[in-house]
C-alpha cells in the first residue's frame, strides 16, 4: 500500500494546517470517521493537522486562523446556502450549516489575503466559490439531465471518471493533462466567482476543479476526494503541494515535490 508519501518537514518545521469540522452536528457528538481521513492525509503529508472548531467567536476564529500556516476546507453532507448566490433553493437540496459557513468564510478572508494555502474539497470547493460570488449548479441531475451521475450514493461502490486539466499548476502534480478522480456530489460550479478559473472539468462539461489567480498564494477547489484516495499518487501529491506551500507561508525551505505514481482507486465513505 503506498498510501500519502510523506513530506520530510524542514528546519523540523511541521507547517500547521486547520480543519474546520465538517458538520457543527458531527462535532457536537464527536463523529470523526470521516473528518479523520483529512487529518491523516495532512499527517501523511508532513503537516501537522489543527482542529477548528465550529463554534468560535469571530474574534477566536481570526486569532486561531492567524496562528495557521494553511487549511484544508472539509467536505459536508450539507449544501451551501442558496440565497448566497441568489437562489430560492432547490426541492434536492441538503440543510445549511451556518457555523460551518461561518467558519470557512473567516479563514478564507484570512488564508487569500495573507497567502497561505488553501485546498476545498467538495463542500469546501463550493463555498469557495460561493464566497468569491460564484453560483453554483444546486442539482445536476435536475438542471444538468445530459450529464454523467456524478453522486456515487451511499452503499455503492466509489464512482470514479476523467477529468481534463486546464491548470498547468494541477497538471504537473497529475503528471498530465488527464487523471481519474472519485465522484459524490449532486451540486456543482455554475459560474466561478471572483478571481477563480476553471482548472479541471468532467467529460461532460462539469466543473471539477478551480485555482485561485487573484492573489498571492496556492488555493485550490476541487470537486472531487482526495483524502479518500490514499494510494492515488495524484492525491497524495495534491496534499503534499498544499504542506509545502504552507512550508513557504511560514517562512520556511519549501520541500521538493515528489513525482506522481501510477493511480489506484480508494474507498467509498459519506461526503
Amino acid at each position: 500500500m503506498l498510501g500519502y508519501a510523506a513530506v520530510p518537514a524542514q528546519n523540523n518545521h511541521r507547517p500547521r494546517i486547520g480543519v474546520p469540522w465538517r458538520t457543527a452536528v458531527e462535532e457536537l457528538q464527536r463523529r470523526r470517521s470521516a473528518y479523520e481521513r483529512y487529518l491523516r492525509a495532512i499527517r501523511e503529508a508532513g503537516g501537522e493537522p489543527v482542529e477548528i472548531s465550529l463554534s468560535l467567536t469571530p474574534a477566536a476564529l481570526k486569532g486561531m486562523a492567524e496562528s495557521l500556516d494553511g487549511f484544508v476546507l472539509p467536505g459536508s453532507p450539507a449544501d451551501v446556502e442558496a440565497r448566497r448566490f441568489g437562489s430560492l433553493g432547490h426541492s434536492q437540496n441538503a440543510h445549511p450549516d451556518k457555523r460551518r459557513e461561518h467558519t470557512d468564510d473567516g479563514l478564507l478572508d484570512h488564508a487569500l489575503a495573507s497567502g497561505k494555502p488553501v485546498l476545498a474539497i467538495c463542500y469546501g470547493a463550493q463555498l469557495l466559490n460561493v464566497h468569491l460570488h460564484g453560483t453554483l449548479v444546486q442539482d445536476i441531475p435536475s438542471e444538468l439531465p445530459n450529464a454523467m451521475d456524478h453522486d456515487g450514493g451511499a452503499g455503492r461502490t466509489e464512482s470514479l471518471h476523467r477529468i481534463r486539466i486546464e491548470s498547468g499548476r494541477l497538471a504537473k502534480l497529475a503528471a498530465g493533462s488527464n487523471a481519474r478522480v472519485n465522484s459524490s456530489h449532486h451540486q456543482s460550479v455554475r459560474k466561478p466567482g471572483r478571481g477563480l478559473r476553471v482548472a479541471a472539468r468532467a467529460p461532460d462539461g462539469v466543473i471539477e476543479a478551480l485555482e485561485w489567480t487573484a492573489g498571492p498564494g496556492w488555493a485550490f477547489g476541487v470537486q472531487w476526494h482526495p483524502e479518500r484516495m490514499p494510494d492515488d499518487p495524484f492525491a497524495a501529491a495534491l496534499f503534499r503541494e498544499l504542506v509545502r506551500e504552507a512550508q513557504g507561508a511560514a517562512g520556511k525551505p519549501k520541500a521538493r515535490p515528489q513525482r506522481a505514481r501510477r493511480r489506484a482507486r480508494g474507498p467509498k465513505t459519506s461526503r
